[in-house]
């Protein structure tokens, strides 16, 4: 299980997280609640930058979301104000990135897209043909990607504290939270290097 600064509940059936907003503040919140607002922090990000008012939004998901996880995800547009006009799979997203829509040579294509996330590690073969894109197949792993490597890097570190001084902190939710932005913060940095030399 992994070390989270934040409890799972069930509620009616369906789990919910369990958050200290304050100290004494407890709330129960939907995976789309947290969505939401995670959507509203990018909607406000997005209104700061063009200086009006954002309504509607293009959405990406996973390629391999089923229907309620899709619903999911327009539900939590809907909590956070926007108007979802359509959800697109990332790996078709990340195509349009690269500007594989814009070939213009009248060739079909097929296209590999690798695509390592924050908590998934997704392929995807496109098949690119006057712009528009169809997923032909798509797998991965749903348990490996960058939230997986800083809970390596964290699990070194726990045990790393309890051997040299003695101490287990697997317990203390704010312990694990410092150590958590400070793993995060690692890995990010590591992401970043352009090149690295493995020791001999």
């Amino acid at each position: 299980m992994k070390l989270l600064p934040f409890k799972v509940v069930d509620k009616n059936g369906k789990p919910h997280l369990e958050v200290e907003v304050k100290a004494g503040d407890v709330r129960t919140l939907s995976p789309e609640e947290v969505s939401a607002m995670v959507l509203t922090r990018m909607k406000e990000t997005a209104e700061a930058y063009l200086g009006e008012k954002v309504r509607d939004a293009v959405i990406t998901i996973p390629a391999y979301f089923n229907d309620a996880q899709r619903q999911a995800t327009k539900d939590a547009g809907a909590i956070a104000g926007l108007n979802v006009v359509r959800l697109i799979n990332e790996p078709t997203a990340a195509a349009i990135a690269y500007g594989l829509d814009k070939v213009a040579d009248g060739k079909e294509r097929n296209v590999l897209v690798f695509d390592l996330g924050g908590g998934t590690f997704d392929v995807s073969v496109l098949a690119l043909d006057g712009g528009v894109f169809e997923v032909l197949a798509t797998n991965g792993d749903t348990h490996l990607g960058g939230e997986d490597f800083d809970q390596r890097v964290m699990d070194h570190f726990i045990r790393l504290v309890k051997r040299k001084h003695g101490v287990d902190i697997s317990g203390d939710a704010r312990a694990l939270g410092k150590l958590r932005r400070e793993c995060e913060r690692a890995t990010w940095f590591w992401s970043r290097l352009s090149m690295s030399k493995y020791p001999s």
